[in-house]
């Protein structure tokens, strides 16, 4: 394959690529306003101008369009080319002179005016008809829900029958590809647009349909949302699949399951908040300034939507007072939850602190029931959120929020002085209650492991065994087990992993002496036995004759999973099943010994 030469310097020539395509790829700068991995190249802007030459002609070519020939020389900033340019960033801005976009481009071309009229749409418009918009929802999309109509100076963008489209989804990559921000969604459908909330940043942002979750994600590799995906829903886009450099994307994955024999399971599944919208008095999801802790802690985050700067979600400003609700759900029989979540006083304490160190002329105010800082220097550590940090504590219950004149009016009661408060506040907390997570009462059902009435997994003993479960071999780790903070989830997970160690470690496995048995004379092989064990510890044994033919199948127990819980001893119809140790001879035997 020969060469061609571009300012001055020898490339190797492909003509399955463009001279724009190479250009960028070896860091020249050729501007344009119309180019689009995803889209075949246009050339409608015509900022790509360059100047190609064979032999003693020279002539002006779009470079998002010319092939990378051999033989050829192109200059991509020669006088003939920068003298074309500013005649066409003249004629972009008299077409279009509200676009920041276009005058940022021309004033690194020296272009601060233009001497042409502008006769399309007047002062306010933005759009060059590039075209972008219309090609990549008919082209890429195939929904059609926007082209470019009239002729002549008449040319414009809209939809058919200047009505609202029906057909639009309101995706948005009309939006996106826009180079100068003319396309509206709301002048094209009438249905607003539905961004997709990000999880990890617990609703404050949008995301795309393809990310990555977080940004500690092993492995760091985007994913697909099916449900939001245009190419699953529709069967037709396939942009990041275009525009991909590794070629890395495949739409006909599937999710695999994966079986693999293990020797122990540590269940850390995590907790879930309650919902804020139990208590619709707070006015959570109602006012966009009324948030919970997790939400305060991403603005706090510097790898947050805000990079660290508390602004209200609401208008963007920096909040002058801040009001902080502990217990909200928990200690609360109403809403079903009894218990103390455990974290959200220190963790207020926090957020108060780093709040005062962000916003020095910000008060904070926290409402609370009790302070529950039992911890190593917890105490002290709410006492200086408190003396060094100015932050204003009152025992009481918040009855209500509601907006007035631009600001959120926290109406409760100081338990101590006696007196109802009222708090103009320009941003509201909600340090909502740790919940198990929802469906883990059938992860615990397949396991074998019992749960409370609240959902969280049961330990096999509170005190002598914190991490074990009554199953053999499950262990838990964190707050699938109860409420706790971050110590307390790290001393667990590590107690979690050497108890797993130590069982893998011995050679032999030790077991209760008391399991169960089954005398397979009288057993008649009804399995009721099976369908109560707790642990699965029931198995099929068949009884076959000398020469292999099946006479029977009863039940057996395998000694290692058996806890001895004794249930199926007390199903059984025939009588089948004993306690080892506790056998009618061996009662009858201590009975008659005493």
């Amino acid at each position: 394959m020969g060469t061609f030469i571009m300012d001055g310097k020898e490339y190797e020539a492909d003509e399955s690529r463009t001279v724009l395509e190479i250009a960028k790829e070896h860091g020249i700068d050729i501007p344009t306003l119309c180019h689009h991995k995803s889209l075949p190249p246009y050339g409608a802007c015509r900022l790509c101008l360059v100047e190609i030459i064979w032999g003693k002609k020279s002539k002006l070519y779009t470079a998002c369009t010319y092939p990378a020939w051999e033989r050829m020389i192109v200059n991509t900033a020669s006088e003939k080319v920068m003298r074309a340019r500013r005649l066409i960033l003249e004629l972009l801005l008299a077409e279009a002179p509200a676009s920041p976009e276009i005058r940022e481009v021309a004033g690194k071309y020296g272009i601060r005016e233009t001497r042409f009229r502008g006769r399309r749409k007047g002062e306010d418009n933005r759009c060059i008809l590039c075209g972008l918009c219309t090609r990549i929802c008919q082209d890429g999309l195939g929904i059609s829900a926007i082209g470019i109509k009239g002729r002549g100076d008449k040319r414009d963008i809209a939809t058919p029958f200047d009505q609202y489209s029906e057909v639009c989804t309101t995706c948005g990559s009309c939006v996106v590809v826009c180079p100068t921000g003319a396309i509206k969604l709301e002048d094209i459908s009438r249905h607003a647009a539905r961004p997709i909330t990000s999880e990890f940043e617990v609703g404050l942002v949008s995301r795309p349909c393809i990310y990555i979750p977080f940004p500690q994600a092993a492995p760091n590799k985007p994913v697909i949302d099916r449900n939001n995906c245009m190419h699953f829903k529709k069967g037709t886009c396939k942009i990041c699949q275009d525009v991909c450099p590794a070629n890395a994307i495949d739409y006909s994955q599937q999710d695999e399951i994966i079986e693999e024999d293990v020797g122990a399971v540590v269940v850390a599944t995590g907790f879930e908040l309650l919902s804020d919208e139990c208590y619709g008095e707070y006015g959570y999801g109602k006012y966009p300034d009324v948030i919970s802790g997790l939400q305060f802690e991403r603005l706090l985050s510097a790898s947050g939507p805000t990079e660290g700067e508390v602004k209200r979600p609401s208008d963007g400003k920096v909040p002058e007072s801040v009001v902080f609700i502990q217990c909200v759900g928990s200690r609360d029989l109403s809403k079903g939850i009894s218990y103390c979540s455990k974290i959200c006083c220190m963790y207020v304490a926090k957020h108060t602190m780093l709040y005062k160190h962000k916003v020095h002329d910000g008060q904070a105010y926290v409402f609370y029931i009790d302070i529950r800082s039992g911890g190593k220097n917890y105490e002290e550590f709410v006492r200086r959120a408190v003396e060094e940090d100015g932050a204003i504590y009152m025992r009481g219950r918040v009855s209500r929020i509601f907006e007035r004149n631009g600001k959120l009016v926290v109406r409760g009661a100081d338990t101590i002085s006696g007196t109802s408060v009222e708090i103009d506040a320009d941003l509201v907390v909600l340090a909502t209650a740790m919940t198990a997570q929802p469906g883990i009462e059938k992860l615990a059902q397949k396991l074998g492991v019992s749960y409370d009435q609240y959902k969280f997994l049961s330990e096999a003993h509170p005190k002598l065994r914190p991490v074990e479960t009554n199953t053999a071999g499950i262990f838990l780790a964190g707050a699938c087990q109860a409420p706790k903070d971050i110590p307390e989830a790290v001393a667990q997970g590590g107690a979690a992993a050497s108890k797993v160690l130590g069982l893998f470690s011995a050679e032999e496995l030790s077991r209760e002496p008391i399991v169960a048995t089954v005398d397979e004379e009288s057993c008649v092989g009804c399995f009721y036995c099976q369908m109560v064990c707790p642990y699965g510890a029931i198995e099929v044994k068949e009884i076959r004759d000398r020469m292999g033919n099946l006479v029977r199948t009863v039940a057996s127990v395998n000694q290692g999973v058996c806890q001895g819980c004794g249930v199926c001893a007390a199903i059984c119809r025939s009588n089948s099943i004993d306690l080892q140790g506790f056998l009618d001879e061996q009662v009858y035997a201590e009975i008659n010994a005493l």
